[in-house]
Formats: structure tokens, C-alpha cells, sequence
């Protein structure tokens, strides 16, 4: 038999203590179910409300990228400065260990590869396999104005059903084709249909005109894509730019796994995002993280 409360303390409900209700701390998320909340919270910083991903999920359509060789090798000594990584079931489940304790937003469209039409991606992973594996997010890429457009949408909406049923947020990837201008008009059409249409947030371009009008038109959270490589001090500054023109976070790939120094140049990044590190300042601090490796 269970024991009797038998303890001769008087209780104390406090009654003269309201209880706290305090809104979820990220743009457009306080009506999600406590599962989304709490996957939302591993990627983006509850203190900064921000984040830093590292993507190396390149492999899903062009193979063996430059510097994502050796996942094992190049990415794992850069997983403890990530607060989230971007990357493909594959990977995930032969490079990565268990025990590391970031948070994982799992590619889960794919299909064609380099050498044909990007845009007609379909569905790559089942909800239910995400959930096997305790991911925080998935990822979808949406083709805005490609040949597939309405396919990459309803791969989007599918995943986006899905993840409800079992609190798993899906992270929209527009993606620009290479006869597309890459302008502000066009990066608001794209991140505001993957966000109606039930995106938890949305990983975009920069662009230097108007980004401002991207984001305060956006009801949920955007993170930067990297891009291609830029010099070290380019990267840190298109970040702190998108930053102040109300980005949520970066999602960098080239940018720190192709730089001379990855480790000094992640730690540089994390500094604009999470400390509101100046350009130049980041800078100078990647350099002497770098000139210590050497040492």
C-alpha cells in the first residue's frame, strides 16, 4: 500500500503567488503543442532566440562536396559549436554518435541530383523514421517559380501534417533556380508561401536591399543560408547584416567547413549570432583562434 501524507508540516499553496504563463520566447511559435515548443528551443537559443546551424546535408544531390569527404573527419571536431546540424539520414546514422547533444533538422526531400532538374524533389523520409530518430526538425525544399514548384509545395504541406501529429517542426529551404533574380520581391513570395503554409520557420538568402521587408514580413523565424564560399570576414558580415535586419540565425555549410580554419571561423560566427559581435571584432577573433591552432 502506498504511504499516507503523514508529514506534520503545514502546507502551503501559496495562494497569494499567481502562477507564471510565459509566452514561448520565438517569433510566431506560442500556439504550438509542447513537443514543438521544446524541439524549437533545442535549435534556436532560448537566451539569444537565435541560431547557429551548420549544414553539410550537400551530399543528398551533388555527392562528395569539397571539404564533406570525411564527414567524420571535417564535421564531428565542429559539432560541439553548432547549436543544431543540418544533415541527412545517412549521415546521421553512420557518422554521428548518439551521445552528441545537438540538435539534428534532418533533410526530408530529395530525389534528383546535380545532373538533372533540381526542382522535382519528392518526400525522402517518412515522419515516423524522424521520430525513430529524435530529430528536432525536418527540411523540405521548396522550388519557388521552378519547373516543380506545386510538387516541392505539397511535399511541404505533407510534411508539414505529418509533424503536427507527432510535434515535429519543418524547416521550409526555398530554393533560388539559376534563372531566377535572387531579389527581396522574390525571397518574400517564396518565405511567406512556405510559412502560410505551415513552414515552423524558413532558410533563405541573404540579399542586401530590402531584407528588412523579408523578415517583418515573415510571421515565423528566418535563418540565413551561407551560400557559397565567401573570405571569412564577407561571411561574418553578410551574417551580422541579415542579423540586424531581423534574421533569427544562420545555416552555414561552405562557410565554415571550407574555411582554412573551421573551428576558429564557427566560433567567430556564434559570437555575431548569440553576442551581437561586430564584423571586424568576429573577425579579428577567428584570426586568433586560427593563429592558435597553428601554434
Amino acid at each position: 500500500m502506498p504511504e499516507a501524507d503523514v508529514s506534520k508540516k503545514e502546507k502551503n499553496f501559496h495562494t497569494d503567488v499567481p502562477q507564471k504563463n510565459e509566452l514561448f520566447f520565438l517569433k510566431g511559435s506560442n500556439n504550438y503543442d509542447w513537443g514543438m515548443k521544446n524541439r524549437l528551443a533545442r535549435i534556436f537559443s532560448p537566451a539569444s532566440g537565435r541560431t547557429v546551424m551548420l549544414a553539410f546535408d550537400h551530399g543528398y544531390f551533388q555527392g562528395p562536396t569539397t571539404g564533406l569527404e570525411r564527414v567524420d573527419l571535417s564535421i564531428l571536431p565542429l559539432a560541439p559549436y553548432a547549436d543544431a546540424l543540418m544533415l541527412t539520414r545517412g549521415i546521421l546514422r553512420s557518422i554521428i554518435p548518439p551521445s552528441t547533444p545537438r540538435a539534428v533538422v534532418m533533410r526530408a526531400s530529395g530525389g534528383p541530383s546535380i545532373l538533372k532538374e533540381l526542382s522535382n524533389e519528392q518526400i525522402a523520409v517518412d515522419m515516423e523514421d524522424a521520430v525513430r530518430m529524435n530529430v528536432s526538425a525536418v527540411a523540405v525544399q521548396v522550388f519557388i517559380g521552378g519547373e516543380h514548384e506545386t510538387q516541392s509545395v505539397h511535399n511541404l504541406t505533407r510534411l508539414v501534417d505529418a509533424g503536427m501529429r507527432v510535434g515535429i517542426p519543418v524547416l521550409g529551404v526555398t530554393a533560388v533556380g539559376k534563372d531566377m533574380v535572387r531579389d527581396a520581391k522574390y525571397i518574400r513570395l517564396a518565405v511567406r508561401i512556405c510559412a502560410e503554409l505551415g513552414a515552423a520557420f524558413v532558410k533563405t538568402y541573404y540579399v542586401e536591399q530590402d531584407f528588412d521587408s523579408v523578415t517583418s514580413s515573415c510571421p515565423v523565424p528566418i535563418v540565413i543560408a551561407g551560400g557559397k564560399k565567401l573570405p571569412e570576414l564577407d561571411a561574418l558580415t553578410m551574417a551580422y547584416n541579415a542579423l540586424s535586419a531581423g534574421a533569427s540565425g544562420v545555416d552555414m555549410g561552405r562557410n565554415i567547413f571550407q574555411s582554412d580554419a573551421p573551428v576558429a571561423m564557427l566560433q567567430a560566427v556564434r559570437n555575431v549570432v548569440h553576442e551581437g559581435m561586430k564584423p571586424r571584432e568576429a573577425f579579428e577573433l577567428y584570426s586568433k583562434f586560427k593563429n592558435s591552432v597553428k601554434k
